[in-house]
This record gives structure tokens, C-alpha cells and sequence, in this order.
């Protein structure tokens, strides 16, 4: 076996944990039935389902189309999910290049639905740039990139992003079931003043924080990181399963020690191989700090939501930057 070793960082040992990282979940379908009598929403993963419930209330019956546990990345729809889409009332999805089948589906539908399609992020100013195609990138190079025609498709990681969605999701509900139009705002109203809460926590709390750094095993912060003034260091790109070259594996693990990081965040619905091994080559720890992609099967029987696991971030970064 080949070793090198620059600085402190042993090659060999990042290149086999690279070799031996996996993503968990694929393939599986929505379990979600219509029902009759209420407006049907299809939600393409798991923050639109939340905003969908959320506003939409007991009177509407909202299907997400990927199962907890399923990283939404490495998911495409089946036959089944556009047979439940086609004769649903709404479709959300987020758009920005995160759903990589989307226009296939919409053009599978068939001509006699009524299905009205709506693009959740469209009004939030994106940040352009694929780092899978860099060459050399530099740390903290996430938040102003213009790499003509990719974009960061993680909104939503982002409170403030979530209350412009919540108002795009609001506004299709609005159109497409008027006549609950009041029923909307009421609770629109009441999720609007939660996020905006939310939204005030990460910026008092944020702004206080010492060290403004975070090493993150996918690239899925960069709106929290330009929202907040953090600057994202990230193992992988903006697809969790994209493959972080030995070098750059390097180059992480040499600038967590000449920064003074002290934790590797990683991620719950992929692999920790990555981060554990890079905070055993800086001895540092490792935290989660979650994408909000999608819930375990253990956090949804636990009651988690968009909230309690945004607040669990916050907690995390404000102990991760000290």
C-alpha cells in the first residue's frame, strides 16, 4: 500500500475512508394515500412537507414523496409517485437543482391532470457555483462562487430562506383553494411568527460567536453561512455522495489545525466515515449539524420537526465556535 504522510495527515488512512464511505437509503416510495374531500399536496422531501402541513392545516392531506430515512440526493420517483401526483391538486418541490428528475416527472404527467406545480425557492437569490467541478478550490469558497448555470440547491437550511418558501407555499394554497383563503393566512400567520423567531435566534446567537468557521462533511450550509456571516469549509461538494479528492481531504484536515477548529461537523442521513477519520487525524471532535433533508425514522416517532432540529443546530454551531 502507498503511504504519504504531509504535515501530520496520513493519506492512506483518509483515502480508506473515502473508499469506505456509503450513503444510506435508496429507492424506497411514498407511502401516502389521497384522500377525498381535501386538497391533496405532493411534496417532493421533507421542509415542503413541513411548510405544506403547516399552513395547510386539518383540511388539507399532504404526501411526501420520500420515506424518513431516505437521503433525497440519491432518490427518484416510481410509477406509483406519478400516479398519486397526477391526480393530487399541488405539487411543491424545491427546485434549484435539487430535484434532478423533476422535469422528466412533470412531463410524464398526464395531459388531462390538473396537478398545479409550484417552485418553492424561486424567489430566494441563489448562490451559483458546483464545487464537484472545481479544480483547486479554496476554503470559504461557497458563498459568492459564479459557476454559470449550477446553483446551491439547500435553501431551506436557512431560517430566513424558510420564511421566503412559506410565503411561496402560502401564495399556491391560496391559489389553488381559495375558498380556505382565511384558514391559510391564519396559519401562515402562526408559522411566519415561529421562524421569525428562529431566525432571531441564529442571528443574536451567531453574530456573538467568537470564531465564524465550520467545517461541514457536505457542502448543504452555504445559505446559513451567507445569512449569518459563517464561512463553510466542506469535505464534499453539493451532492453528499460527490468524491472528495485525497488532496483536498488534506488540505481540510491542515486548515482545521491552523485554524483552531475545534469540531468536524457530519450529517445523519450519510455516512460519518469522512469526519471522524479527518477530527482523528486534527484531534478534534465531531458534531451533527443537520441539513434538514429529511427525518430519521427515530426522530419522526420521536415528534422532531424543522424546528426542534434547527434549534439542535444552533445549539451545536454556538458550541462549535467558541
Amino acid at each position: 500500500m502507498f503511504f504519504k504522510r504531509i504535515g501530520s495527515v496520513t493519506l492512506s488512512a483518509i483515502t480508506l475512508a473515502f473508499l469506505i464511505f456509503t450513503l444510506t437509503g435508496c429507492g424506497s416510495s411514498s407511502q401516502g394515500k389521497l384522500v377525498e374531500g381535501k386538497l391533496n399536496v405532493v411534496t417532493s422531501f421533507y421542509p415542503l412537507y413541513f411548510l405544506a402541513q403547516q399552513i395547510g392545516g386539518s383540511g388539507t392531506n399532504v404526501i411526501n414523496m420520500i420515506p424518513a430515512g431516505v437521503e433525497p440526493h440519491d432518490w427518484s420517483p416510481k410509477s406509483r409517485d406519478l400516479d398519486t401526483a397526477a391526480r393530487a391538486q399541488l405539487f411543491l418541490y424545491n427546485g434549484a437543482g435539487l430535484e434532478g428528475w423533476v422535469n422528466d416527472f412533470l412531463e410524464g404527467l398526464p395531459s388531462e391532470t390538473k396537478l398545479v406545480t409550484v417552485e418553492a425557492s424561486k424567489d430566494i437569490p441563489k448562490l451559483a457555483g458546483n464545487p464537484e467541478e472545481e479544480e483547486g478550490h479554496e476554503e470559504g469558497h461557497n458563498n459568492d462562487d459564479s459557476h454559470e448555470g449550477h446553483v446551491d440547491p439547500h435553501t431551506w437550511v436557512s431560517p430566513k430562506s424558510m420564511l421566503i418558501m412559506a410565503k411561496t407555499v402560502l401564495e399556491s394554497f391560496q391559489a389553488v383553494d381559495p375558498a380556505h383563503k382565511s384558514d391559510y393566512d391564519a396559519n401562515y400567520a402562526e408559522l411566519h411568527a415561529k421562524l421569525a423567531e428562529l431566525d432571531r435566534s441564529y442571528e443574536k446567537a451567531l453574530s456573538a460567536a467568537p470564531n465564524k468557521a465550520i467545517v461541514t462533511t457536505h457542502r448543504a450550509f452555504g445559505y446559513l453561512a451567507r445569512d449569518y456571516g459563517l464561512t463553510q469549509v466542506a469535505i464534499m461538494g453539493l451532492s453528499p455522495d460527490a468524491e472528495p479528492k485525497a488532496q483536498d481531504l488534506l488540505r481540510i484536515a491542515k486548515y482545521v489545525k491552523d485554524n483552531g477548529i475545534k469540531y468536524i461537523f457530519f450529517e445523519e442521513l450519510v455516512s460519518d466515515e469522512l469526519a471522524n477519520t479527518l477530527a482523528r487525524e486534527a484531534d478534534v471532535s465531531t458534531l451533527v449539524l443537520n441539513p434538514v433533508e429529511g427525518l430519521t425514522p427515530e426522530q419522526e416517532k420521536k415528534g422532531e420537526d424543522y424546528f426542534s432540529l434547527m434549534r439542535a443546530n444552533l445549539q451545536n454551531l454556538v458550541q462549535a465556535l467558541q
